[in-house]
């Protein structure tokens, strides 16, 4: 395929990231207007997220075996298909748990996008050619938490929330269109692939049980009730069945035990869960923090979070160099530094707060989340067993995902929580406090896993 076909795709390829991408942080600006008209708690709405991101991991095992049973254009065209039926679904629905539900089948269908583009991308070239393409593909990635917010903002304040899903529609039929007409087949590679149907229950059924159950303890207001005990207890009870399992299995389970042989990947898997609760557990509550505790409009909150996705944005870029000058391991070190420095102040913040100095923290913050996972994605595979590659890349997916949905479940329990067993005026700040704490609290734990890193990416 010649460069400027390939230039097309991959414009594609980015354009079918567009929506999966913008819809997560339209979701989180809106999620207090989504609470306040279906009349739910924060404790249940933040489902809305969590739901989404747990089935966004549970689909991305299916995606690679996908696209090795069948053509992968057309895998690729149905799950953009169904991402935009689920958002018709979301946007028609006038309960919480109806949306629950249309999140959980949108969130399926982003998990199986996203591992597509990677897929698409390294079957058109060499890895020169791929390398050049994927600053095209990444885009997206890029620069959704900088417009997402203000995008969402702008829909809400002048329409209402129903439109953050009503928006995908159109994307998802010009997409779809492109894909018909200017991607090439991509025959199966191994329409004998078989798929680890119970190993990815456990783990689904295990994380979700265990998320379930911390969620339960914000409705209850303590840790210490009879749902959130049997749930956890249910979900480790299965995931100790899946250990069980792996080990029968060995190399052919959905993530092989054999994985964690390596001190390099059990470390960067620990801290890939630890990256998705301190990176998706404040998305959830800054938002509510600017409405909530400080009364900001929509359309101010998405203005005063541009400077963590411009943080996030302008770290990307730079991360390949510091990795090559100063290894893994510092840079990984840094960005915990600088996530530290754009937490710890949040610990603290106040109605009154300057919202400049709020900026800067947000800023810091930006810098050292944007700098986090993406050198421990490049490092986790690090004398790794050439066949063993794809189930690598697939745990870490799945793990990053959980530790983001455990994130929101685990943030919004330690607000909701506060918030029912106190009841003076200023507990709304001091809720937010509290779970800004537990992000510091596990960004600090991440510190010495980080210490196991490699020093370099070779």
């Amino acid at each position: 395929m010649e460069m400027k076909k390939m230039r097309q795709v991959a414009l594609i390829l980015a354009f079918g990231l567009l929506a999966p991408m913008l819809d997560t942080t339209m979701t989180n600006i809106a999620i207090n207007d989504i609470s306040r008209d279906l009349g739910s708690s924060l404790n249940s709405v933040q489902w809305i997220l969590t739901a989404y991101v747990l089935a966004t991991s549970v689909a991305v095992p299916f995606s690679g075996w996908l696209s090795q049973r069948f053509n992968g254009k057309y895998v690729f065209l149905s799950a953009q298909l169904v991402f935009g039926a689920a958002s018709i679904w979301s946007a028609l629905s006038t309960d919480v748990n109806s949306l629950i539900f249309a999140r959980v089948v949108q969130g399926f269908s982003a998990g199986l996008i996203i591992p597509l583009v990677t897929t698409i991308l390294m079957s058109m070239g060499s890895r020169k050619v791929v390398n050049d393409l994927m600053m095209i593909v990444m885009l997206p990635i890029m620069v959704g938490p900088i417009f997402g917010p203000i995008i969402g903002a702008l829909i809400v304040q002048y329409g209402n929330w129903n439109w953050i899903f009503w928006i995908n529609v159109p994307i998802v039929l010009i997409v779809s269109g492109l894909i018909l007409w200017k991607i090439p087949d991509l025959p199966g590679t191994n329409v004998k692939a078989k798929i680890d149907w119970l190993g990815i229950l456990l783990l689904g059924a295990g994380s979700t049980s265990l998320i379930y159950g911390i969620s339960r303890a914000g409705r209850e207001a303590t840790f210490n009730n009879s749902d959130t005990i049997i749930y956890s207890l249910v979900g480790i009870a299965l995931l100790l069945v899946y250990a069980a399992w792996g080990a029968f299995k060995k190399g052919t389970a959905v993530l092989p035990l054999g994985l964690f042989k390596s001190p390099v990947y059990s470390a960067t898997i620990f801290n890939l869960i630890l990256a998705g609760i301190i990176t998706n557990g404040p998305m959830l509550i800054l938002p509510l923090y600017f409405q909530q505790g400080r009364g900001f409009s929509i359309l101010a909150t998405g203005l005063w979070m541009l400077p963590q996705g411009l943080g996030m944005l302008l770290i990307r870029p730079i991360l390949l160099k510091l990795m090559n000058q100063l290894g893994t391991r510092y840079v990984v070190l840094i960005s915990l530094s600088l996530t530290l420095l754009g937490t710890v102040p949040l610990m603290f913040v106040t109605k009154s707060t300057s919202m400049w100095l709020i900026s800067a923290i947000l800023f810091a913050r930006g810098l050292g989340v944007g700098g986090v996972i993406m050198p421990m994605m490049t490092s986790i595979l690090v004398g790794m067993k050439k066949e063993l590659i794809a189930q690598a890349n697939i745990g870490a997916r799945i793990f990053q995902n959980m530790g983001g949905a455990f994130g929101s479940a685990l943030v919004a329990t330690v607000v909701a929580s506060y918030l029912q067993n106190h009841h003076y005026l200023t507990a709304n700040i001091v809720a937010y406090q509290h779970a800004f704490g537990w992000a510091v609290a596990i960004t600090v734990l991440m510190i010495l896993p980080a210490m196991l890193l490699p020093k370099t990416v070779d």
